[in-house]
């Protein structure tokens, strides 16, 4: 049975970041994810925001590590090569009233030392997003808060991690666990499919079943409340697409319903904030589709219905209290709690990652650096982001560039295939690495040319080719001799 120091369950943007981070010293990591690839969980439908820091409490544990994170995505941009901009953001207020909000979370953000943040006049919000509705009496603008594209994050995290030495198991659903030792305690973990691991200590990462997880180890008690979230993605031509992420004033409950320009060109609207019973609902519906649109037209008159390309939901795991949880486990020796990691806990990653190293080594983790870690990952050009001459030296180079798969997204077969290679052989997988699919046609010309692809360099057949693993087969579990031309 392999041993390990450290397991890490769930392998999102938290899971992910942890790995990351411990692959810098002398040990034995394995990062244990039930889906079928990496980021497929609460990680793939993010917003795709770096908060700045001035929602939440001086108090609370989210606003300290939400701070620290922001802070370091540019040396880990420069390291992993993910998109990341630093556009800045604004709160836009339509009232008195709203106003008293916004000087709140101004003095907030002072606080929590928002670096650069400014409470503006109607005059100087517009000069800072034009496209806003004219309507606005003032708002908030703090520039350190900034776009990144999710997956890809989490995909050069755990590319960074597995150089480093740390061990990914997909498709390890942990369903059991026992400990043995009283003084040195041990777990054997077993999946769903029957492998098994040891290791010493644990992280609990596990997004919406953190809860479960930490019953199955003998943590404590936790309860996760999924809250939905709906957005709509536009397409990369909308009139409506602003310099800035737009925020509305904040409610209670929720930081509300934002227009969102996507590192990559696009545009998103949302998200709602919905509690749910089941930990699997990611539908949309129409109903919310309508108050997200209305939202949005009221921060960015321009907002258009007509520019919607698709829809999406994400679940948060929320905790009563509203706060991160991050702690040694007081019920079970060597557990890790990482839980109740919603909104900003993408921006706060890099620094709960550090937050976690220092738990373990308070609990006994010893901890010494490597002296051959390797920070950076080979960065995989995008035709897309290249000039017309670096586009040509590059197919020159390597004809697979010349190749276009994508017309919307204009992604290569060059991209593809390094895709494949680092693992990600799900249309999904590829999807997100590439952004193959993503564009204005919904993948309705590149699908069949990418399965082809899957197909050649995974050594799958088409009819076993997923969407995003469990058994979603893109074109049946079987296709015999039934062409599969046009395949959508």
């Amino acid at each position: 049975m392999e041993s390990y120091d450290v397991a890490i369950v769930g392998a999102g943007v938290i899971g992910a970041a942890i790995a990351r981070r411990l692959s810098a010293y002398q040990l034995d990591i394995a990062l244990l994810e039930k889906e079928c690839d990496v980021s497929f969980g609460v990680s793939k439908a993010n917003s795709g925001i770096i908060h700045a820091g001035f929602h939440h409490s001086p108090t609370s544990l989210k606003a300290r590590l939400e701070v620290l994170g922001n802070i370091m995505y540019d040396a880990l941009q420069r390291e992993l090569h993910f998109p990341f901009r630093r556009c800045g953001i604004v709160v836009a207020a339509f009232s008195i009233e709203e106003m008293k909000t916004v000087e709140r979370l101004y003095a907030q953000g002072l606080e929590n030392k928002v670096i650069g943040i400014e409470l503006c006049s109607r005059d100087r919000l517009l000069s800072l997003e034009p496209k806003l509705n004219p309507d606005v009496v003032g708002g908030l603008h703090a520039p350190s808060g900034g776009i990144i594209e999710p997956y890809r994050f989490v995909f050069s995290l755990v590319e960074s991690a597995c150089k480093n030495g740390v061990t990914l198991k997909r498709e390890f659903e942990v369903v059991e666990a026992e400990v043995s030792g009283r003084w040195s305690p041990h777990f054997t973990i077993r999946s769903r499919s029957g492998e098994a691991i040891k290791a010493r200590w644990v992280v609990n990462a596990a997004g919406l079943f953190a809860d479960e997880v930490s019953r199955i180890f003998g943590g404590e008690q936790l309860t996760i409340v999924p809250r939905k979230g709906e957005e709509f993605l536009m397409d990369r031509n909308a009139r409506g697409y602003p310099s800035r992420v737009v925020f509305p004033v904040p409610s209670p409950d929720s930081k509300g319903m934002l227009v969102i320009p996507t590192v990559e060109g696009t545009t998103m609207i949302g998200p709602t904030a919905i509690e749910v019973d089941d930990k699997r609902d990611l539908s949309t519906t129409h109903e919310n589709f309508e108050r997200v649109c209305s939202s949005a037209r009221r921060l960015v008159p321009s907002v258009s219905e007509r520019d919607i390309i698709t829809s999406f939901a994400g679940l948060r795991p929320t905790l009563a209290g509203n706060d991160f949880y991050i702690a040694v486990s007081q019920a079970q020796p060597h557990l890790v709690q990482v839980a109740g990691i919603q909104s900003p806990g993408l921006t706060a990653s890099p620094a709960i990652a550090e937050y976690v190293k220092d738990l373990l080594k308070q609990d006994g983790l010893p901890l010494a650096e490597r002296a051959d870690f390797e920070p950076s990952i080979e960065e995989v050009p995008r035709l897309r982001e290249l000039d017309p001459e670096a586009a040509d030296r590059l197919v020159q180079a390597q004809p697979d560039y010349g190749e276009v798969v994508c017309r919307c997204e204009t992604v290569s077969e060059a991209e593809i295939v390094a895709a494949i290679k680092r693992g990600h052989t799900t249309l999904d997988g590829v999807k997100f690495y590439t952004r193959a699919g993503m564009g204005r046609c919904q993948g309705g010309f590149c699908t069949y040319k990418t399965l082809k692809i899957i197909e050649r360099e995974a050594k799958l057949s088409l009819g076993e080719i997923t969407k995003r693993g469990q058994g979603s087969f893109v074109l049946g579990s079987t296709v015999g001799d039934l062409p599969v031309g046009g395949a959508s």
